[in-house]
């Protein structure tokens, strides 16, 4: 009797007709699938997953409370919604194994890296709407970062659809698909230097002085909240610094000193060099 109470209480689903796929619920894939559980988004019984191996599939099976198999092209034949997980060189193989339950009504929206909607179109080998989309590791918080872009038969109403999916683990912009490495290099592997960014406020922070946990805190709470500033008051970062920067105050004395060591141009290289290798890998 409790267990169907319980049951009675769980919400309908945001969106009860759509079942969906996730080939390849590893890191990025398992994010997506237990934030469109805890959201509601799509209920346990719309939801079917992949992995590579049969054990893991049934501890995820469990642990998630929705169908996990190793069987791609099931999955995909019982899915309107096909999210492409796997290594980007497995792309070709799985959209062809898979390619006998595709139809034009159904949607596929890759998140493998440097992977072109057009290569997916073609071995597909039909008229299907294909979003590329390329998230990042904050969306395991619900702080992510995803740019997405359309294939050439992609509808408004899939295109909705994708930014809603995204839209559960953080912030989405829609971009054309030659920026789509742009966004690799910035939002993708950002966090990272972002990360390099805080370790080195915290180590200053030690330097004078502080406990290195409360230097730590104080750093990454610091960067959450420059970012939150840029994000909810719409101010360019040239205005916010320049509120915090007082005249003859404590801050331009340490501007100055990021200037000289090159900081801003050192990021500027980074997201260049990271899009670089990024487009490499997309015309390999």
């Amino acid at each position: 009797m409790t267990e169907i109470a319980v049951e009675a209480n769980i919400p309908p689903a945001q969106l009860p007709n759509i079942h969906v796929a996730v080939l390849g619920a590893g890191k990025m894939g398992g994010i997506l699938l237990q934030a469109f559980l805890k959201q509601n988004l799509f209920g346990a019984e719309q939801i079917h997953a992949t992995v590579a191996h049969a054990e893991r599939a049934i501890a995820l099976s469990s642990q998630w409370g929705v169908d996990v198999s190793t069987d791609n092209l099931e999955a995909a034949r019982q899915s309107d919604l096909i999210l492409v997980g796997v290594k980007p060189f497995q792309v070709p193989d799985l959209i062809v194994a898979i390619k006998p339950v595709l139809t034009p009504a159904k949607t596929i929206v890759s998140f493998a890296a440097s992977v072109k909607t057009r290569a997916i179109e073609d071995a597909a080998g039909m008229e299907i709407g294909v979003i590329r989309a390329m998230p990042n590791t904050p969306s395991a918080l619900g702080a992510g970062a995803a740019g997405l872009c359309r294939g050439r038969f992609v509808s408004p109403a899939q295109m909705e659809l994708a930014q809603r999916i995204f839209e559960t683990v953080g912030r989405t912009v829609i971009v054309d698909e030659k920026h789509m490495d742009a966004v690799t290099g910035l939002s993708a592997s950002g966090p990272a230097y972002i990360y390099i960014v805080i370790e080195a406020l915290a180590e200053a922070g030690v330097k004078v002085g502080l406990p290195r946990d409360t230097a730590t805190q104080l750093a990454a709470q610091t960067v959450f909240g420059a970012g939150k500033m840029v994000l909810e008051t719409g101010y360019h970062p040239a205005l916010l610094k320049d509120a915090v920067t007082t005249p003859a105050g404590c801050t331009v004395d340490g501007i100055l000193e990021l200037e000289e060591g090159g900081l801003r141009v050192t990021l500027i290289k980074a997201v260049m060099r990271a899009t670089e290798r990024a487009r490499a890998l997309a015309s390999g």
